[in-house]
């Protein structure tokens, strides 16, 4: 009698038990279930048996373990999965019941676009050129520089900022200051859907101010995963990265950094004149008290020179007080192509291309086009003249600080520059 009753016993606190678990996992796969809310576009349409088929496969099965990630993973892959359903355009009627958080209303998913003619022959063969230069020197030992060899999980956070999420088409875009990047964020912007004028989302890029697209607040990066879901960022981080369309625009290192200092040091910029210009004067200009605003220094015509700013960069000290601001900090830094591997990777130079072939291969050229713009390309040619203030060996250090640059996204050597 006394066996049977410790049998039910051991029964009762068994199911108990097992409850717990359950009630346990789906509260920890709550935030991936959340994250997931805005569907990916569709891919081809399905027939209906296929689809009942599907939803069946996609039924989340109850733990065998309490490995919550391993279930994680496979729970949250059945959601990326393109295909999961066919697009439609109306708003399903459990979306009346509103919710507070204004990320939870549903989004109507947007149709791919289909093509009948191929890609240019040219065009793919650039970008599998382009990708095959990165994981080549990615891979062997032929070009060292820091973290390269460091693994995705090694990166901190606050250093995945510049990678842009857009949930609802699958893209991943690594934004890079000074080349064309107030653009490709209006774009990611639009495909987001994320601002409403009277309720419609906005279609026109160059609609979009560009304080409005510059602001923090506009785009979910990688950094702010932490914030939102917790332990289990880092592994919705790599899913992501696993399933979506990564890509990047970059330039001329040299001519990037050119454009840089015009942008920031020859125009009226309060923010850079104060914390780096009135910096590069007291250093390398000797004046111990440089103007207070920006504003008295265009006034006495004082402003630090192309040279100066060379110097600021190669000092030691620079870097011993913060790592270098996004607008000449070196790509390699700012989005890690040996550590994430990117499906596109534009060139500023080729940038109309580029954007074209991109967003046909994202199946958006019928959402967006990419603004043509008159922008300031600062000529290569005129690269010797801007260099001509500094000197050679000055030259050749900065190369160095920047050839991780060069050599991974294929610009040749300034020999012009380094060889005088």
């Amino acid at each position: 009698m006394g066996t049977s009753r410790m049998f039910h016993i051991f029964v009762v606190l068994g199911s108990a038990f097992m409850i717990l678990l359950i009630i346990l996992y789906w509260k920890e796969v709550g935030a991936s279930h959340q994250f997931l809310h805005t569907p990916v576009s569709p891919g081809p349409k399905m027939t209906k048996p296929a689809q009942q088929q599907q939803q069946q496969q996609q039924k989340p099965q109850p733990p065998q373990s309490p490995s919550f990630l391993s279930d994680i993973d496979a729970f949250v892959n059945q959601f990326l999965e393109p295909g999961t359903g066919e697009p439609t355009d109306q708003v399903p009627a459990e979306a009346s019941n509103q919710s507070e958080k204004a990320e939870e209303r549903y989004v109507p998913r947007q149709e791919w676009k289909i093509h009948l003619t191929p890609v240019a022959a040219e065009l793919r063969q650039r970008q599998e050129n382009r990708q095959k230069l990165l994981k080549d020197l990615c891979a062997n030992d032929s070009l060292e520089f820091p973290g390269k060899n460091r693994s995705f999980d090694d990166i901190p956070n606050k250093e995945l900022d510049h990678l842009i999420v857009d949930d609802r088409h699958g893209v991943i875009y690594c934004y890079v200051p000074k080349v064309a990047c107030t653009n490709w964020k209006r774009i990611m912007i639009v495909l987001s859907e994320s601002l409403l004028r009277d309720g419609v989302p906005q279609r026109d890029p160059m609609a979009i101010p560009r304080e409005l697209a510059h602001n923090a607040s506009m785009h979910f990066t990688f950094n702010k995963f932490w914030k939102r879901y917790g332990k289990f960022a880092r592994h919705l981080m790599k899913v992501k990265l696993k399933k979506y369309t990564k890509f990047l625009f970059v330039r001329d290192p040299f001519v990037r950094l050119i454009s840089a200092y015009r942008d920031k040091f020859e125009l009226r910029n309060e923010d850079f004149y104060r914390r780096f210009a009135k910096v590069m004067l007291r250093r390398y200009a000797n004046q111990s008290t440089p103007p207070d605003s920006v504003d008295e220094a265009f006034a006495m015509g004082v402003h630090p020179s192309f040279s100066h700013f060379t110097q600021y960069l190669l000092d030691p000290q620079t870097e011993k007080y913060g790592p270098f601001n996004e607008h000449w900090q070196q790509v390699y830094r700012l989005c890690h192509p040996c550590q994430i591997q990117y499906d596109f990777v534009g060139h500023l130079e080729t940038a109309e291309e580029d954007a074209e072939h991109l967003l046909r291969l994202l199946r958006v050229d019928n959402v967006v086009e990419f603004p043509t713009s008159h922008r300031n390309l600062t000529a290569s040619d005129s690269e010797s003249d801007w260099f001509s203030t500094v000197p050679l060996e000055v030259r050749r250090e900065l190369y160095k600080l920047y050839e991780p640059d060069f050599r991974l996204f294929g610009y040749d050597r300034p020999h012009s520059i380094l060889n005088e």
